[in-house]
């Protein structure tokens, strides 16, 4: 049954790009796709007639469904039914509100699955934001990975466009698969848009400093417009910013038009997001995914963020899912990360993350800061515990960790779970 659906779904699919022939920006990486996505919706929007995906809809399923403008009917017969003929009537009848661009997330997760999504979808724009271990699971190497991924940049419409992100290599060797023109972007000099001089504003409250902006330099093509940030913290959150930059101007927006725009952005749920915790204490909420790489991004931030002197920064990290043959050494190079930072207490959750707390003892991190949970209930009850008036905590962990569920035993207002957390919706069960 879901090969047919899967089956009809692109056949419509393509018969509805056929007719409306609308610009397609596609986005893949490891790291950072949705919220990517999000940050160059909100930049084109505010110009362009404008669709992106909703939820994870970055799939086989997924993406013809966005294509149609439809949820998923899940396992309704009915449902299904209503689907077919909402899209079988954008192909006969002229929808004159259908979006003029569709902006894509591109989900990899074995090999073909590539080609696959640019059978239905052909794309004129192609961002790939990070190339890494996530997903190994059905690779052989990181190597294989930036195969898969790059291959949307060599299937990209003649006079369309290539967005890499120069600061990662396995991103920036893609250039040379290009057939269109290439626009990078980045903190590193040789980017050809990039971020200076970057600067977190923060504001003492109590015992506690609230973020009020993040802001940067945006250079291009010799000129040069400053960045606020709203409610942004995170590495990732620049990063995207950039590709949607990059994308405004490949579309003819001016660097004034971009920023403007960008005030409006806000990431999604669950990418390093700040929320008040309980006894005055800052949570950075993370809990979207998890990766190596995306890890020690954060890691990177929280080390950033001044607190009192008395304060400590709290790191409760669960298993990183998905890794293959890599995981044993992934979770360990995260943990000796952990114990060159300024990190005070590492909570590891999960049986995976067990090499988390062995690679961070092993780099010099005392025993006595290092405490290892099997499950995420065990580990909420224990930080509720030990935090104080102004500690800051870092949660992280793959998707099928639940670490969102320890955010919601911390967090001041947790009657705000479902507007603020990540995985609130039925289908993920009892979040209580």
């Amino acid at each position: 049954m879901r090969k047919l659906v899967r089956l009809k779904l692109k056949i419509l699919a393509k018969m509805i790009l056929a007719k409306y022939k609308p610009k397609i920006i596609g986005i893949t990486g490891s790291v950072g796709k949705t919220s990517t996505k999000e940050a160059v919706y909100t930049v084109l929007k505010t110009k362009f007639s404008v669709r992106r995906n909703i939820k994870n809809y970055n799939n086989e399923i997924g993406l013809p469904l966005t294509i149609i403008g439809s949820d998923s009917p899940g396992k309704s017969i009915f449902g299904w039914i209503g689907v077919f003929f909402k899209a079988l009537g954008l192909v006969l009848f002229k929808d004159k509100d259908y979006p003029k661009i569709l902006v894509l997330e591109m989900g990899v997760d074995r090999p073909g699955d590539m080609k696959y999504l640019t059978s239905i979808a052909r794309v004129d724009i192609g961002i790939v934001t990070l190339i890494s271990h996530s997903h190994e699971e059905f690779f052989t190497d990181v190597e294989e990975i930036q195969k898969e991924k790059g291959m949307l940049i060599e299937n990209l419409k003649p006079g369309g466009w290539a967005i890499l992100n120069f600061d990662d290599e396995l991103t920036r060797e893609l250039a040379e698969k290009s057939k269109v023109k290439v626009l990078s972007y980045g903190f590193k000099e040789g980017a050809m848009l990039r971020a200076q001089e970057l600067v977190f504003s923060f504001e003492k409250t109590k015992d506690v400093e609230n973020l009020l902006g993040l802001s940067f330099k945006l250079t291009y093509n010799g000129s040069f417009v400053p960045v606020l940030l709203p409610q942004v913290i995170g590495y990732n959150s620049i990063y995207a910013a950039l590709a949607a930059a990059a994308v405004g101007a490949t579309m003819g927006m001016n660097l004034i038009e971009i920023s403007n725009a960008m005030r409006e952005f806000d990431s999604p749920n669950g990418r390093m997001n700040l929320i008040d915790g309980i006894k005055h204490t800052l949570i950075i909420d993370d809990t979207y995914n998890s990766s190596p790489t995306s890890v020690m991004s954060a890691l990177d931030i929280i080390t950033k963020i001044p607190i009192a002197k008395t304060a400590r920064r709290f790191a409760v990290l669960g298993d990183m899912l998905e890794l293959g043959r890599y995981s044993e050494e992934g979770h360990k190079e995260v943990g000796r990360y952990v114990a060159k930072t300024k990190i005070s207490k590492l909570i590891a959750v999960g049986e995976r993350a067990r090499d988390i707390a062995r690679g961070a003892q092993e780099a010099g991190m005392l025993r006595d800061n290092i405490f290892e949970y099997t499950n995420v209930a065990e580990a909420g009850r224990f930080i509720q515990q030990r935090i104080l008036s102004g500690d800051l905590i870092l949660v992280k962990g793959s998707q099928g960790m639940r670490m969102e569920k320890i955010i919601k035993e911390l967090m001041a207002e947790p009657l705000r779970a479902k507007e603020l957390l990540v995985r609130q919706e039925e289908e993920w069960g009892n979040n209580s």
